[in-house]
C-alpha cells in the first residue's frame, strides 16, 4: 500500500483493505478511442432522420435497380413481400351487433374490387404493391380520394405514391412556429398536419414541368405514410436492401468474372507449334482436312479446324499444344455460401428460404429456421402493415360508408368507435408436417388450451364462414341419407365410430 492511497482511501485503509493507487473505471471495447482496430473507426453521430435521408434517393435507386437486375435482390424482395402479404390480410368486423358486422363484411367484399384509383388492382392487390414499395423504397404512401360521383359501392379509392413524391430535401420553418421535415409537416405540438408532394413522380421526365415540380400540401388525414423506424423520432423509411447493397453488387461482379471464366475455359482451343525452319504461307495444305490453310485476319496466322472423332497425322517437326485457362476454384462454391448467408442476414432472412438450398437442413432445423422467420414477418404484419396500413384504410372506408350512407349506422357520431372495431387476419402458414400439425392442434382445442375459432383465424379463415359450410355439408348430407368419415358428428378424436353408452353404435344424426 503507498502512501497516496492512504491520503486518499484513510478509512479503507484503516480497515485493512489494499488500495490500488489509481482506479480505472471500467469501460467497452467499443468505446475505446485508442488500438490499432478502434483507431481507423470513425462513426457519424447523426440524428435519427440526418442518418435516413443521407443520400436516401441514391439507396433507392440503387436497391431499385438491385432488385431488376440482380437475381439474389429480386428473389429476396419476393419472398419478404409473399410471406408478408400472402393473397392478402383480411378484416372480420367485431361490431356487437352481429348483424352490423355481416353487413359490414358484405359491403367490403363488394368494395375491395373497386378500392384501387388507378383501376389495376384489388385491395389485397394493392397490398402486394404497398408491400414490395415498402421493402424496395423503405417506405410508400397512401392516398384516401373519395369519389361520389363514380358509382362505387363506397365512394372511397385509395390511391398508391412513390416515396420519390415526398421530397427529402424539403425542410422549412412555419410562421406558426411549426415545421416541415423531409416534406413532412409538423405543428408547433410536432403533431404531422400535412404531406407535401409533388404533383408528378420526379422520375417521370416526360411529364415534369414546372407545375409538376411545385408540391401541395395534403392534409395528414388523407394519407397513410408507411415505413419501419428504426430508431425513435425517424421520419422517413431506408430500403430494406440498404445494409446489403454494396455487397450484392460486388458478389454480382464477382459471379459474372467466374462466369466469363468458365466460358472461355469451355472453349477448347490448341496451338500447333512447328520448327522456325518449316515455313508457312499461302498454297500449304492443312494435314487436318487436306484443303488449303485458313488464315487469321492478320494474314500470317493459320487456323486449324478440328474434325470429331478423327485421327491425323501431323506434319514433321510439328506439335499440338492445348489451352489450360483455370477453372472457377475450389473455394467458389463456398464462398459464394457464405455470401448469401450474409445478405440473407442482413434482410432478416433464412439463407435456405432466399437460396433455397436445402442441403444438410433436417426437418427439425428447418421448423426452427421456419419458426424463427415467421416471426420476424408477423412482428412486421402487426406493427407496420396492420398498424400503418390496415386500421387507416379501414377508417376510411367506414368514414366513407357513414358519409354516403352506404348501409345503415344509426348514431354514428356517436358510436363510430364500435365501426372501427375490426380484426385483421393474415393469410396462414402451411403446415410444416400436416399430420402432426392438425393432430396437435385438436388436441389443443380439446384441452382447452385454444379455441376453434382461434385455431381457424390462424389458418387466415373466417370461423362463421367455416361454420357455416360445415353446417351447410352436414344438412345436405343428413337429407340425403349420407354418412361420411369426416363427418365429426359420428366419430371420436381418433376417427373411430362413436358408440353410445350401452355399447352400440351412436346412430343419432
Amino acid at each position: 500500500m503507498n502512501d497516496t492511497s492512504n491520503r486518499t482511501y484513510p478509512s479503507l485503509a484503516r480497515r485493512g483493505f489494499v488500495v490500488p493507487g489509481r482506479l480505472k473505471a471500467a469501460s467497452y471495447e467499443a468505446a475505446s478511442a485508442a488500438g490499432a482496430r478502434a483507431r481507423s473507426w470513425k462513426t457519424p453521430n447523426c440524428g435519427p432522420n440526418a442518418a435516413a435521408v443521407q443520400n436516401l434517393p441514391l439507396m433507392r435507386s440503387r436497391a431499385r435497380d438491385a432488385i431488376r437486375n440482380d437475381p439474389w435482390a429480386k428473389t429476396a424482395i419476393a419472398r419478404l413481400v409473399s410471406n408478408t402479404i400472402g393473397t392478402g390480410i383480411q378484416p372480420h368486423p367485431q361490431h356487437p351487433d352481429r348483424e352490423i358486422a355481416k353487413q359490414q363484411k358484405q359491403l367490403w367484399d363488394d368494395w375491395i374490387k373497386e378500392a384501387d384509383a388507378d383501376g389495376r388492382l384489388d385491395f389485397y392487390g394493392q397490398q402486394t404493391l404497398a408491400a414490395r414499395a415498402f421493402f424496395s423504397d423503405g417506405e410508400t404512401l397512401l392516398r384516401r380520394r373519395f369519389r361520389f360521383d363514380d358509382g362505387l359501392s363506397v365512394p372511397l379509392q385509395v390511391q398508391l405514391m412513390e416515396a420519390d413524391q415526398l421530397p427529402v430535401e424539403k425542410n422549412e420553418t412555419r410562421p406558426d412556429g411549426g415545421e416541415i421535415v423531409n416534406g413532412v409537416e409538423f405543428d408547433g405540438d410536432d403533431r404531422r398536419v400535412a404531406y407535401h408532394l409533388y404533383r408528378r413522380h420526379p422520375g417521370e421526365y416526360n411529364r415534369m414541368n414546372a407545375t409538376g415540380m411545385a408540391t401541395v400540401a395534403v392534409p395528414a388525414d388523407d394519407i397513410a405514410h408507411v415505413f419501419q423506424p428504426l430508431r425513435p423520432g425517424q421520419i422517413r423509411g431506408v430500403p430494406e436492401l440498404a445494409t446489403v447493397l454494396l455487397r450484392l453488387h460486388s458478389l454480382d461482379n464477382f459471379d459474372d468474372a467466374v462466369l466469363f471464366r468458365q466460358e472461355v475455359s469451355n472453349l477448347f482451343a490448341g496451338f500447333v507449334t512447328k520448327p522456325a525452319s518449316i515455313p508457312s504461307g499461302p498454297g500449304d495444305i492443312d494435314p487436318m482436312t487436306g484443303q488449303p490453310v485458313l488464315y487469321d485476319a492478320d494474314g500470317f496466322s493459320p487456323i486449324v479446324s478440328l474434325e470429331p472423332g478423327s485421327m491425323q497425322e501431323l506434319a514433321p517437326g510439328e506439335d499440338v499444344r492445348f489451352a489450360e485457362p483455370p477453372g472457377a476454384g475450389a473455394d467458389y462454391g463456398p464462398f459464394m455460401r457464405q455470401q448469401l448467408m450474409a445478405a440473407a442476414a442482413s434482410v432478416g432472412m433464412p439463407y435456405e428460404i432466399l437460396t433455397g438450398d436445402l442441403r444438410e437442413v433436417s426437418d427439425r432445423v428447418l421448423r426452427v429456421l421456419l419458426n424463427e422467420f415467421r416471426r420476424a414477418i408477423e412482428q412486421l404484419q402487426w406493427n407496420i402493415f396492420i398498424h400503418q396500413y390496415c386500421n387507416r384504410v379501414w377508417a376510411w372506408w367506414v368514414d366513407a360508408c357513414a358519409l354516403s350512407g352506404a348501409m345503415p349506422m344509426p348514431d354514428f357520431h356517436r358510436t363510430r368507435r364500435l365501426f372501427l372495431r375490426v380484426r385483421w387476419v393474415p393469410q396462414g402458414w402451411p403446415y410444416i408436417h400436416p399430420v402432426q400439425d392438425v393432430n396437435a392442434q385438436k388436441l389443443a382445442i380439446r384441452s382447452g388450451l385454444t379455441s376453434r375459432s382461434a385455431s381457424i383465424l390462424k389458418q387466415g379463415e373466417d370461423p362463421e364462414q367455416v361454420d357455416g359450410e360445415n353446417a351447410a355439408d352436414n344438412a345436405r348430407a343428413d337429407a340425403l341419407g349420407l354418412r361420411y368419415d369426416t363427418d365429426p358428428r359420428s366419430r371420436d378424436i381418433a376417427g373411430d365410430i362413436a358408440h353410445s353408452k350401452a355399447g352400440t353404435v351412436d346412430e343419432k344424426p
